[in-house]
């Protein structure tokens, strides 16, 4: 249950509402970790140097069909058979089997990228991260109605400053782009939403521990 009472999104003008809905769009939690694989495999210059572009395409494809298309099919079947009421989850109580889905399929993701001979660590090492930070959103979805989104801005970050220690790629302009991307994340969804600061904290907090609980397991 909640514990505090429940509020509605505050009152703004259309010409900010407008890019914080945007914004929300372009950084949905479940892009975020497709925008965190594309970098992996094919900017950052150390982990798939030596992979030709069909091993690339393919690990992207994994990634992509596990842990963005079945849990977006998951939402829209769930809105489709009437369990939830919309496909934004804006209550508590619809996000529970949302959430218990999409472990599901991080898990796999990560299990397979594990276990698949050629793929980087690396790749592994940062599904296991978001699987982790699901699953204290799960718990904390209990209490209160922590943000999927700053859970995936945390976890943006939380995937940069790891590297920043174990890359040795030039991580800094990355990692910066990565904190704008961040505040920018979470000042949308206090436009747009009906988050209040502890959800939005919460949740930065929950992406950006699951990232180093994966580093530190890989490590």
């Amino acid at each position: 249950m909640n514990t505090y009472p429940a509020h509605s999104a505050p009152s703004v003008l259309p010409v900010v509402k407008m890019p914080a809905q945007f914004f929300s769009w372009l950084f949905h939690p479940l892009l975020v970790g497709l925008y965190m694989s594309l970098y992996l495999i094919y900017i950052d210059p150390e982990y798939f140097m030596g992979m030709n572009t069909s091993g690339k395409t393919q690990t992207l494809f994994i990634y992509l069909i596990n842990s963005v298309f079945f849990p977006l099919m998951a939402v829209l079947l769930c809105r489709g058979l009437g369990f939830v009421q919309s496909i934004y989850l804006k209550t508590q109580k619809e996000r529970i089997i949302l959430y218990a889905i999409s472990m599901i399929f991080f898990f796999w993701t990560f299990y397979v990228f594990k276990n698949k001979p050629g793929i980087p660590v690396i790749m592994a090492q940062m599904s296991l991260g978001i699987f982790i930070a699901v699953i204290i959103d799960f718990v904390a979805n209990i209490f209160f109605k922590i943000s999927m989104h700053a859970t995936g801005a945390g976890g943006l970050v939380g995937l940069f400053t790891v590297l920043l220690f174990t890359s040795s790629g030039f991580v800094n302009i990355p990692l910066a782009v990565a904190i704008f991307v961040a505040g920018l994340i979470c000042t949308s969804r206090l436009i747009v939403s009906a988050h209040r600061m502890p959800d939005i904290v919460l949740g930065l907090m929950a992406g950006f521990t699951g990232q180093w609980i994966a580093a530190w397991y890989f490590g």
